[in-house]
């Protein structure tokens, strides 16, 4: 079942549960997935590979992959462009697991609901608890641990900081992405292996 954090409207669901396995089977990860509207729709998926450290090659699998699978099960009725990226640096975290795996970082998290009071907080990842987020935020001074349920997040997302920066990177070169500078805009740009933009070309 994916969670909301993931594939927030009904069609993302749908199409969430149909992508999921075959994404999976590459080897990857489903990060988040969203159907945008607009005069031509488009079709935003992030992947990741369970250890971090995806490429624009994976990337261009993934799209080829989705591409294929959607002509057959055909969920979405209009044209639509199809975007598959990595999850960036200042990554979503829509899974549990996420905030057990960038527990230490820097992170901000929206609440659907208040929750004494306020829908934003942002601090320290503590792990996680049973359901609960764990976070270290700054009350008047002082560093308190709070928990979150997981199911009461409407968005979450890393913050850039130097050692998350340092981190990607790490995982970027266990990949073997060779990485000359910090624009991170090179490892999200889609490409297909010949060069065209077939990943983003419009489908029927």
């Amino acid at each position: 079942m994916s969670n909301d954090l993931i594939a927030k409207t009904a069609i993302d669901r749908r199409l969430a549960d149909i992508l999921t396995p075959v994404i999976e089977d590459m080897g990857f990860e489903l990060v988040r997935l969203r159907l945008q509207g607009g005069k031509t729709a488009t079709l935003q998926i992030m992947a990741d590979r369970p250890e971090g450290g995806i490429t624009v090659d994976d990337c261009a699998e993934i799209s080829t992959m989705v591409s294929a699978t959607l002509d057959v099960e055909d969920p979405i009725e209009d044209k639509y462009f199809l975007e598959v990226s990595s999850p960036g640096i200042d990554r979503p975290l829509t899974r549990l697991k996420d905030f057990q795996t960038f527990e230490g970082y820097d992170a901000r998290l929206e609440t659907s609901q208040l929750i004494d009071g306020r829908k934003r907080f942002s601090g320290i990842l503590a792990g996680t608890e049973g359901d609960d987020v764990l976070i270290n935020i700054d009350v008047g001074g002082e560093t308190q641990t709070i928990g979150l349920n997981f199911d009461w997040l409407a968005d979450a997302k890393l913050a850039l900081t130097d050692e998350l920066i340092a981190e990607m990177l790490r995982q970027k070169k266990a990949a073997g992405v060779q990485v000359d500078n910090l624009d991170e805009s090179m490892f999200d740009e889609v490409q297909t292996e010949d060069g065209e933009d077939d990943d983003a070309a419009m489908k029927e």
